[in-house]
Order: C-alpha cells, then sequence, then structure tokens
C-alpha cells in the first residue's frame, strides 16, 4: 500500500482536490495537507518569518487532513518535516486551471511538486481546464498507468501533467513558450491588477511543446528537474577551462 500525500494551492475546499483525494484512495492511504485558502500564483515559496496556522480537519476521501494557512511547498514540508514522514507518491492539483509553458514557474500546483522532489519523493502536478474537471478524472488511472507502466518514476520523480477534455492520447512534451500574456490594468487611483489572456506558442507546429500538445487535443506528460543549474553552459565552461 502507497503513503500518499494530497496537496494543491486552490485550497482545502476546493472540488479538485477532493476529486484527487477520492482517485488516490484506490492506490493507498491518503494524507491531505492543503492551503486553508487559495494560494494560485506562489510557486515554490515559503513562509518562514510568521506563525502557520495549521490545523487538523474532517475530510471525507482522506485518512488524514490538516490545513495549513501558507503556500503549497509550505504544505508539503509540514507534511514531511512536522508529521515526520516520507510518501512513496505526491498528488498536487487538480488545478482549475492548466499550467504550462514558462508560466509553470509561478504555479503553486508546481510548486508543491518541486518541494516533493527536492525532498526526495514522487510527484505528479495534476490540471485540467477551470471547466473540464468532471471530464478529466475519468483520465487519472490512466495518467497513473501512463507514468508507472513506462517507469518514467526511473528517469526522474517529478512530473507535470495537463488534461484536456476528451484527450486524443497522451504524449510527452516540454516547456513551451508563456501560455499567458501580462498586463497591468489601472482599474482606480492607486489600484491596479494583473490580467492577461491566453497566447499561441511561438511554435505552432511543434507537438513536443506543452502548450502545443494540449491545445491539440492531447494530454501532457512533461518531465520536471529541481535543479536550476543550466548543465549545458556549465559543461561547455568547464571545456573552455573557465
Amino acid at each position: 500500500m502507497l503513503e500518499i500525500l494530497i496537496t494543491n494551492d486552490d485550497g482545502f475546499e476546493a472540488e479538485g482536490i477532493h476529486a484527487l483525494a477520492a482517485f488516490a484512495k484506490k492506490l493507498g492511504r491518503v494524507t491531505v495537507v492543503a492551503p486553508k485558502v487559495e494560494q494560485s500564483g506562489k510557486s515554490h515559496a515559503i513562509d518562514f518569518k510568521n506563525e502557520l496556522e495549521i490545523k487538523k480537519i474532517d475530510f471525507p476521501e482522506a485518512d488524514e487532513a490538516y490545513y495549513v494557512d501558507s503556500t503549497p511547498a509550505d504544505c508539503v514540508r509540514f507534511a514531511v518535516i512536522g508529521l515526520k514522514r516520507k510518501y512513496d507518491l505526491v498528488l498536487s492539483g487538480i488545478n482549475r486551471g492548466v499550467n504550462l509553458g514558462i508560466d509553470i514557474s509561478y504555479s503553486g500546483t508546481a510548486g508543491a511538486i518541486f518541494e516533493a522532489g527536492r525532498l526526495g519523493m514522487r510527484g505528479i502536478a495534476l490540471s485540467t481546464y477551470p471547466d473540464t474537471l468532471a471530464e478529466a478524472l475519468p483520465h487519472l488511472d490512466g495518467v497513473y498507468s501512463f507514468l508507472t507502466e513506462n517507469r518514467l518514476f526511473d528517469l526522474t520523480p517529478i512530473y507535470n501533467v495537463n488534461i484536456p477534455p476528451s484527450p486524443k492520447g497522451t504524449v510527452i512534451t516540454k516547456q513551451g513558450s508563456p501560455y499567458f500574456s501580462d498586463e497591468f490594468v489601472h482599474l482606480h487611483g492607486d489600484m491596479y491588477m494583473q490580467m492577461g489572456g491566453k497566447i499561441p506558442d511561438v511554435c505552432p507546429e511543434d507537438m513536443s511543446r506543452d502548450t502545443v500538445a494540449l491545445e491539440a487535443g492531447y494530454i501532457s506528460v512533461m518531465p520536471l528537474s529541481t535543479t536550476r543549474t543550466d548543465m549545458k553552459v556549465f559543461e561547455k565552461l568547464r571545456e573552455l577551462g573557465i
């Protein structure tokens, strides 16, 4: 039986996390540790400057559950460091909104998985379009089977997965270009809000890019890495004796 940790960035009351925990119950024992309130866009941030409210809660789909008044990464940290446990698998989501391209650097959903990888655990970030959660749920078994039957966790421990409605298949992808535009919109007085709309990938014919594959109707499975070192540049500089 697997020990499974579930988290998200939409908060512990979000529909997606309850659906994901219900799915995970088929695989093993489920612990949920999720943010008290929505933490979208918080990336891999943690809060080590302030007191954190952490409360055990009722969560019908889980064996044990807590909310943490902080980020998704802090939820993973509490589940491991605070509860003094390791998990066989960490699942983050299901996010109400896709996490694609360069924009995943902002994603709290992905941030939780980066923290899982940093702590030596396997993890999958799962996302779908805001209004297609029900259509994504039947494909969770297939996504998990794709990862395990192809022994993808032997290659890298963490993956980012986006599920479209009525997928045509599953493809391995790489990071595409930004998925959303950026704009500061003046509201009134001194108040602004960041807003943006969807933009096409700069290489729209390249199905190996997560942004392109998802738009074409395929489940995107992208391997991730916790390192920020550009190894090609590092090795080149070493060859040059720099």
